[in-house]
């Protein structure tokens, strides 16, 4: 059974990942799991901090030339930015910071029920470790697991189907829909309506907004019978689900 722990703050030394489970001998590469990395990153109207970072992931143990040894995996990608806020995160002991200190919750995320949780005044304790910044190490994670994936012959793959309500047709084949999402700015498959996200996108830029949107995920050649109807913990949808919610914002 495959197992993950993470750690790491948004704006700390680095994030890193241990996973258990993973069998000896499977190939794995740094290369692959780095343009996954890459694809992260791209998109248009990326946050500011995706110009600071260039993920790249490094394997601390449990791969050898290549290949896995059976034993954990330890997974670490640094934080460039960390020489930005060296002193503000320091993990020695020092007086209190007093910039960037964060007083006011946002809505919608961790940051209020954290606080009061585990007794922090200064509600970067909390906003650190519950960013989104995080999808960075799992997307390393995931890396792992499609190459487990496509030992079996499965294949993961995604693309957008709508922004801020700018919806695009439904592709008749997702594979060939992932390969023209590859190119789009916005990995829309469709270029006419990537067109009409990109101005959207704009326009709430301009406004100081943000958008919402839908993204389609697509895996091949998934074998039949997994999960199981007999218990609620145990049912394929409910699993998918769990994994899906726990995204940060």
């Amino acid at each position: 059974m495959l197992r993950y722990l993470n750690a790491g703050e948004s704006h700390g030394r680095g994030l890193m990942a241990v996973v258990e489970g993973v069998p000896s001998g499977l190939p794995v590469t740094a290369e692959e799991i780095n343009a996954d990395l890459i694809r992260r990153q791209g998109g248009y109207g990326r946050g500011g901090r995706m110009r600071i970072e260039k993920d790249r992931i490094e394997f601390i143990c449990g791969v050898r030339k290549g290949k896995t040894l059976g034993n954990p995996l330890g997974l670490l990608i640094w934080n460039k930015d960390w020489e930005n806020w060296k002193d503000i995160m320091a993990s020695e002991p020092g007086p209190p910071s007093t910039e960037r200190v964060v007083t006011r919750p946002r809505p919608g995320h961790a940051d209020l029920v954290g606080a009061i949780k585990y007794g922090h005044r200064d509600i970067r304790n909390v906003l650190e470790k519950a960013s989104a910044r995080e999808t960075a190490i799992r997307v390393a994670i995931g890396g792992v697991a499609k190459s487990l994936l496509a030992q079996f012959g499965m294949r993961v793959v995604s693309y957008t189907m709508d922004i801020g309500g700018v919806a695009a047709p439904s592709p008749n084949d997702p594979l060939s829909a992932y390969e023209h999402a590859e190119q789009s700015d916005v990995r829309c498959h469709d270029p006419e309506t990537a067109k009409k996200m990109i101005e959207q996108i704009r326009a709430a830029k301009h406004k100081g907004d943000s958008l919402g949107g839908i993204f389609e995920v697509v895996v091949t050649n998934v074998p039949i019978g997994l999960g199981t109807f007999a218990q609620w913990d145990r049912r394929l949808s409910a699993r998918l689900a769990f994994a899906a919610m726990s995204i940060q914002a």
